[in-house]
C-alpha cells in the first residue's frame, strides 16, 4: 500500500514537474524577450504595456482564466467515479462557457477601452495596446477548457508543448511588432503607446498558434475527444458497453461546473488585483503629487517590467505544481485516501520550498549584478527593489500552492475570503506608504510582499484546521533557509573575487549562480534536509541521489 502511495505521489510530482519545467521555460523565455522589448520600448513603453496587461490579465480571469483548473478538477472527479457520460457533459459544457465568457469579455475590453485606462488607470495611452490585446481572451478560454481536459486525465504534456510554443511565437511577434511600431509611427503623438500595441500583438498570435497545437492534439486523441462529443449525445436511459450509466442532465452539468468555477474565478481574481490596484493607486495618487503620465509609466515600467517579471518566474514552478495537485488531490478524497492527501501536500510544498528559498536568496545576494546582466540596468533604485522585494517569491510561491490545496479540498470560499482579506490589508499599507510616507515605488514592493504574507498566513490556518494538517517545518523551511543564507553569502564573495580579476559581469554572475546551486544542494545533503525516500520521489531524483552519492 505505501508502495502504491509512493507511485501516486510521485507520478502526479512528475506531471507536476512537467509542467513546472514547461511554466519555468515559458518565463525564461518571458524574461529574455522583455530584455530587448523594453530597449525598444523604454521604460515608458513598458509601463503602457504593462498596465495594458494588468487590465486584460483582469478580464482573462473574470471569464475564464480559471476554466482549466475547473473542467480538469471536475473531469478527474467523474472519471474516478466512472461516470464517463458525465465528464465528456463537463467538457461540453466548458465550451459553451469559454467560448460565451470569453467572447463578451473580449467585446466589453474593445468597446470600453479608452474609458477604463483613462478613467480608472489614468493611463490613456495604456488603451491601444489593450483593445489589440483583447480577442486573446475569447482563444484562452476555449484553449482552457482543452488543457482541463488533458489535465483531468492527469496528462499535463500537451498543456506543457503548447505553452512553450504560445511563448516562442508570442516573444518573436512581440519583439518584431514592437520595433516595427515604434519606427513605424514614430511621427503620431505617442510613439511608445504604438510600439506597447506592437507588443500586445505578440500575446494575441502565441495564443492562436498553442490553440492550433491543442486541437490537433484533441483531434489526433480521438478515442477521448471523440467519446467525449459522443457522450454529450447520451441519455440517463441508455445503457454504454452493456454498463447502464445514469448520467446527469446538461442544466445540472452546467450548474456543477458554474459552482466550481465561480469560486475560483473570484478566488484568481482577488488574489490576481493587487497588481491592478498598485497600478491604479500609483496613477492616481503619484499623479496628484505632480507626475506626469511619462514619469508614472516609466516608474511602472521598471516595477512591472523589471522587479515583478524576475520574481515571478520561480513563482511559474508554485503555478504549475498547484495545476497539476488539483486533480490528483481530488482523485484521492474521492477514494477517501486522507493520507495520501497529506502525502501529495507535504511533498508538493517542500519541492517548492527547495527551489524557491534559494531563489529569493540568490536574488537578494546578486540584486544589482542580475539587474545589469539582464536589464543593463545598473541604477541603484532597480537593485534595490529586488532586494527588498526578493522575499515576495517565498510567499507568492507559498500562497500560490496553498490556493491549490484549498480548491483541491473544496475550500473555494475560503480561498476567495482570504484573498479579499488581504488585498484589504494591502490597499491600506499601500495607500500609506504612497500618500502618506511618499515612499513612492518602494511602497508599491512592499505592498506586494506583505499581500503574499497575508494569504500565506490564511491559508495555512485554514488548511489545518480543514485537514489537521501542520506542514513539517525544520526540513521544509529552516535547513533550507540557512543553506540558502550560506550560499548566497559563498555566491556574493565569488561574484566579488572573479570581478575583481576579471572585470566581466556576465562572467561573475554565471560563475557565482554554478558555485551557489552545487554548494547548495551539497548542504541540503550534508544536513539531511532531503532523505533518499524523499528525493527518489522527486523529478530526477534517482539521478540526484546518484549524483549526490
Amino acid at each position: 500500500m505505501n508502495e502504491k502511495k509512493g507511485q501516486a505521489g510521485g507520478n502526479f510530482l512528475l506531471q507536476g514537474s512537467i509542467l513546472a519545467a514547461a511554466g519555468i521555460l515559458v518565463r525564461l523565455i518571458g524574461l529574455l524577450y522583455k530584455i530587448p522589448m523594453t530597449r525598444i520600448l523604454g521604460d515608458e513603453g513598458i509601463g503602457y504595456y504593462n498596465t495594458a496587461y494588468e487590465i486584460y490579465n483582469i478580464g482573462l480571469i473574470l471569464s475564464s482564466y480559471s476554466l482549466p483548473l475547473a473542467v480538469s478538477k471536475l473531469i478527474a472527479k467523474k472519471e474516478q467515479e466512472g461516470r464517463r457520460r458525465d465528464a465528456g457533459r463537463v467538457f461540453c459544457c466548458g465550451i459553451f462557457v469559454g467560448v460565451f465568457a470569453g467572447g463578451v469579455m473580449s467585446a466589453f475590453l474593445i468597446l470600453c477601452a479608452d474609458w477604463i485606462a483613462s478613467g480608472i488607470f489614468n493611463s490613456p495611452g495604456s488603451a491601444l495596446p489593450l483593445r489589440v490585446m483583447a480577442p486573446t481572451i475569447l482563444v484562452f478560454a476555449v484553449m482552457g477548457v482543452f488543457r482541463g481536459f488533458f489535465q483531468g486525465h492527469g496528462n499535463m504534456i500537451p498543456t506543457s508543448v503548447s505553452q512553450v510554443a504560445e511563448q516562442v511565437v508570442h516573444a518573436a511577434v512581440s519583439i518584431w511588432a514592437s520595433w516595427d511600431f515604434m519606427n513605424r509611427y514614430a511621427g503620431t503623438e505617442n510613439p511608445a503607446s504604438c510600439g506597447a500595441a506592437g507588443g500586445t500583438l505578440g500575446t494575441l498570435v502565441g495564443a492562436l498558434a498553442a490553440f492550433i497545437i491543442l486541437a490537433f492534439w484533441m483531434a489526433k486523441s480521438h478515442g477521448n475527444a471523440g467519446g467525449y462529443w459522443r457522450a454529450a449525445k447520451g441519455s440517463g436511459a441508455q445503457k454504454e458497453r452493456g454498463d447502464r450509466e445514469d448520467v446527469s442532465g446538461y442544466g445540472e452539468i452546467m450548474k456543477l461546473l458554474l459552482l466550481t468555477f465561480v469560486p475560483i474565478i473570484m478566488s484568481q481574481f482577488v488574489y490576481q488585483l493587487s497588481g491592478s490596484v498598485d497600478n491604479s493607486m500609483f496613477g492616481i495618487i503619484m499623479g496628484g503629487k505632480g507626475l506626469s503620465e511619462a514619469e508614472r509609466l516609466s516608474l511602472l515600467g521598471i516595477y512591472g517590467g523589471k522587479y515583478r517579471l524576475l520574481t515571478n518566474v520561480p513563482v511559474a514552478i508554485a503555478s504549475s505544481l498547484g495545476a497539476s495537485m488539483i486533480p490528483s488531490i481530488v482523485a484521492s478524497r474521492v477514494m477517501k485516501r486522507p493520507g495520501e492527501v497529506k502525502e501529495k501536500i507535504y511533498m508538493t510544498i517542500k519541492f517548492n520550498m527547495l527551489l524557491a528559498i534559494p531563489c529569493a536568496a540568490g536574488m537578494f545576494a546578486l540584486s544589482s549584478p542580475i539587474m545589469r546582466l539582464v536589464f543593463a540596468d545598473g541604477r541603484k533604485m532597480t537593485s534595490d527593489l529586488l532586494m527588498l522585494g526578493s522575499c515576495a517569491v517565498i510567499f507568492f510561491s507559498l500562497s500560490t500552492v496553498t490556493n491549490a490545496v484549498l480548491q483541491g479540498i473544496d475550500q473555494m470560499r475560503k480561498s476567495v475570503t482570504h484573498s479579499a482579506v488581504s488585498l484589504a490589508i494591502h490597499v491600506v499599507f499601500v495607500y500609506v506608504m504612497l500618500e502618506r510616507l511618499n515612499w513612492g515605488v518602494y511602497g508599491l514592493v512592499i505592498g506586494n510582499v506583505t499581500f503574499a504574507l497575508a494569504v500565506c498566513i490564511l491559508n495555512w490556518v485554514s488548511i489545518g484546521r480543514t485537514l489537521r494538517y501542520r506542514q513539517e517545518v525544520k526540513t521544509t523551511f529552516l535547513l533550507p533557509l540557512a543553506c540558502s543564507a550560506v550560499m548566497g553569502a559563498a555566491a556574493r564573495l565569488v561574484y566579488e573575487g572573479i570581478c575583481h580579476f576579471v572585470p566581466s559581469n556576465t562572467l561573475g554572475v554565471l560563475a557565482a549562480a554554478g558555485v551557489g546551486a552545487l554548494l547548495y544542494g551539497w548542504l541540503l545533503v550534508v544536513t539531511r534536509a532531503v532523505s533518499e525516500k524523499e528525493l527518489r520521489g522527486m523529478p530526477m531524483g534517482r539521478l540526484l541521489l546518484r549524483f549526490m552519492r
